[in-house]
C-alpha cells in the first residue's frame, strides 16, 4: 500500500487502471538521461493542480519540481494523451455498467466561467445572460454523465454559433453517437445543421410549461451533474489559463480522474449523510 498524502493522490485501485495507459518510455538518445521521477508521483502532482487550483510553481515539496510536472503535462498534451486515456477509462466504465462501449446518444450544454487576469483579451468575453467575462465551455457527455467532449470559447460566442463546432469534433471522435439532447438555447438553424451536415439529430428538452424555481429535467439532468462535478475541482472554478486548449486539457483531467474514481470503486458515490450534533447542555 503506497501512502496517500493528499486527497487528490489516485488510490492503488485507481493506479491499476491508468497506469497500463500512459506510453511508454521513449528511446533515449545519445547521452540522454532515463525519467528521473515516479510516473505516478507526476500525476498526482498534476491532479493536485487541478483538484486544489494551485499554481503550478506552488506545488508541494514532495511532488517533483514544478518545471518537471509542467514539462511532462505539456508533452503528454500535445501526444493527446488525455484523449486516450479518457477514451478508454470511459469505455471501461460503460462496459462496467453493461452499456456498449460506445454510446448512441449524449447530452450537450454550456457553462460560463469568470476568467482570471491571466486570460488575455483575444480569447474572453462577456456572457451577457450569465453576466459572466470569462470563458464559456461547450460539453458533450454521454447519458450517463461521462464526458465524451469539451470546447473551450470565448463567452460571448453563443450556445448555437459553438455548439456545431463541438458536434463536429463529436462526429470525428464518436462515429456511433448519433442523438444529443440539448435545452432551448441550442434550438433554430443549429438542429437543421446538425442533421444536414453531420447527421446527428439535435433534440431540443425544454422546460415544463409554468416551471418556477429548480425542478430536475428528464434527459439534461446528467450533463447538469457533470458541470456540477468539474466545478468542484477548484482549478475549474475560474479560467485561469492563457490558451483555451489548455483549459480543455485541464477539464479532461478532472474527468479522468472523477471516472477513474467511480470505475475502481465499481459503483456510484453514496450521498454522505448530514451529521447531527447533540444539543450542549447548560449547566
Amino acid at each position: 500500500m503506497r501512502e496517500h498524502r493528499y486527497p487528490s493522490d489516485l488510490s492503488d485501485a485507481e493506479w491499476a487502471v491508468i497506469e497500463p495507459l500512459l506510453p511508454a518510455e521513449t528511446p533515449l538518445p545519445v547521452g540522454g538521461r532515463p525519467e528521473k521521477h515516479d510516473r505516478r508521483d507526476v500525476v498526482d502532482a498534476i491532479l493536485y493542480v487541478v483538484r486544489s487550483g494551485c499554481a503550478w510553481r506552488a506545488l508541494p515539496a514532495d511532488f517533483p519540481p514544478w518545471q518537471t510536472v509542467y514539462a511532462i503535462f505539456v508533452r503528454w498534451e500535445e501526444d493527446k494523451l488525455t484523449f486516450r486515456l479518457l477514451d478508454a477509462i470511459r469505455q471501461a466504465a460503460r462496459v462496467q455498467q453493461d452499456r456498449d462501449p460506445q454510446p448512441s446518444a449524449g447530452i450537450m450544454d454550456t457553462q460560463s466561467v469568470r476568467a482570471a487576469d491571466t486570460v488575455g483579451r483575444e480569447t474572453r468575453g462577456y456572457d451577457a445572460g450569465k453576466k459572466t467575462n470569462g470563458r464559456k465551455r461547450f460539453i458533450v457527455t454521454d447519458t450517463v454523465g461521462f464526458l465524451l467532449m469539451v470546447m473551450v470559447r470565448p463567452a460571448s460566442v453563443q450556445d448555437r454559433q459553438g455548439a456545431l463546432s463541438v458536434l463536429l469534433r463529436v462526429y470525428h471522435h464518436c462515429p456511433r453517437l448519433r442523438r444529443v439532447f440539448a435545452d432551448a438555447g441550442f434550438s433554430g438553424q443549429l438542429v437543421e445543421r446538425a442533421r444536414r451536415l453531420l447527421r446527428i439529430v439535435v433534440q431540443i428538452v425544454a422546460k415544463p410549461a409554468g416551471q418556477k424555481g429548480f425542478a430536475v429535467i428528464p434527459r439534461r439532468w446528467a450533463v447538469e451533474r457533470t458541470l456540477a462535478w468539474l466545478t468542484s475541482y477548484r482549478r475549474l472554478a475560474r479560467d485561469y489559463e492563457r490558451h483555451p486548449a489548455t483549459s480543455e486539457a485541464m477539464i479532461r483531467w478532472a474527468a479522468i480522474a472523477t471516472t477513474t474514481r467511480r470505475l475502481a470503486r465499481r459503483r456510484p458515490a453514496t450521498r454522505q449523510r448530514a451529521r447531527v450534533f447533540p444539543e450542549p447542555s447548560i449547566a
